[in-house]
């Protein structure tokens, strides 16, 4: 895995060189009224095309190696890993032509993550095959097409959920690596060393795009990248629990429950304000922290700087991040644990997302 992994980050890294030489002029369509911008100057949001080179191209020298050097490493790389490249060919290609032209509407994103998540379907032939509970196992097994609506929903929805918390240097960059990861972790404890490959090059491209993104803030990663996160891991998530039956599929759920809590609260929110969920806004957790907890912690002039709270802003998300990932890793197996994670996880986000709100900030965080 080593030498697809430093491939991977070297053709991440190489793309984004370039993507920053030729595109400067592409980032001035990101119009600086945009809510959700928390940055300053013309940045280029064309990080997604590194990561995809990246991560295709770690993928077809896996499969050479295999097919054509007799597979030396034992990674079983075949030709389902080209449709894993085929499946998430709409979703992402789609966030990039958004990041070209800054024109195409959600609605038209979400139909090209759904065909994303229908290809999924059809050609992989994916589907969630329980629950990790008596009942919901006992419905799933009654009407299995449930199975492929959750696939959907996962593979539709988790690369949108990546994409709102992309709003500060090195936060769904640094989530997507660290998830990577822990899936890779399991799925090489239950001897799946092809997805697990397939992770750890997905992670090794995208800390080819961090060296741009963090702390500098040289380059985002767009809609592209966010989606292409999302995809990888939701195919991933729901493959590792369709192959082994050892792994609870709460697992996916708690590592990924940030980001989709992110989501689901922040949909919540907007209708309970008579928003569209559609509509951007300025109010995720990571821009409370942003303009309410590091404005207040760093006093010094550096702090005034955009970029310096900007980066200050991650670590914070990081962290939490890890509130959710080590208890997964820790317990995959054990179905019980994972949901009560879960539930912890929403009650600490919920609480200290309404401190900030009203600057009950507790001490420890106001220095």
């Amino acid at each position: 895995m080593i030498w697809l992994s430093v491939t991977a980050f070297f053709v991440s890294l190489i793309m984004g060189a370039i993507v920053l030489r030729c595109s400067h002029y592409v980032a001035s369509t990101y119009s600086e009224s945009m809510p959700q911008r928390i940055h300053a100057g013309e940045i280029p949001r064309l990080g997604g095309i590194g990561l995809l080179a990246g991560v295709l191209l770690s993928w077809l020298a896996g499969m050479f190696s295999s097919k054509g050097l007799g597979d030396p490493s034992s990674l079983r790389f075949g030709w389902p890993t080209v449709w894993w490249g085929v499946v998430m060919l709409p979703a992402v290609l789609g966030g990039i032509s958004e990041d070209l032209t800054q024109r195409l509407q959600v609605r038209y994103r979400l139909l090209l993550t759904l065909l994303t998540g229908a290809l999924g379907v059809a050609l992989m032939d994916l589907y969630v095959p329980r629950l990790g509970l008596v009942w919901g196992d006992t419905v799933l097994a009654m009407f299995p097409w449930l199975g492929v609506v959750l696939t959907l929903l996962a593979i539709a929805g988790l690369p949108h959920a990546f994409n709102i918390i992309d709003g500060c240097n090195g936060l769904a960059g640094m989530v997507a690596l660290i998830i990577c990861l822990a899936l890779a972790y399991v799925a090489l404890q239950v001897g799946d060393r092809t997805l697990a490959a397939m992770l750890v090059t997905t992670a090794a491209a995208t800390a080819g795009f961090l060296f741009w993104n963090y702390p500098r803030g040289m380059l985002f990663a767009g809609d592209g990248g966010a989606y292409l996160w999302g995809v990888v891991i939701a195919i991933a998530s729901i493959t590792l629990v369709q192959r082994h039956s050892q792994v609870s599929p709460w697992f996916p759920v708690l590592l990924l429950i940030y980001p989709v809590w992110e989501t689901m609260f922040s949909i919540y929110r907007k209708w309970a304000r008579g928003m569209s969920p559609g509509i951007a806004d300025a109010l995720h957790f990571h821009q409370l922290i942003y303009r309410r907890v590091v404005w207040g912690v760093f006093h010094d002039d550096a702090a005034r700087d955009m970029l310096m709270r900007n980066n200050r802003t991650s670590p914070y998300l990081w962290a939490f991040t890890l509130l959710s990932v080590v208890p997964a890793v820790l317990f995959w197996r054990t179905t019980w644990v994972l949901m009560l994670g879960c539930g912890i996880f929403i009650v600490l986000y919920v609480s200290a997302y309404l401190c900030i709100v009203r600057f009950k900030l507790p001490v420890w965080m106001q220095n």
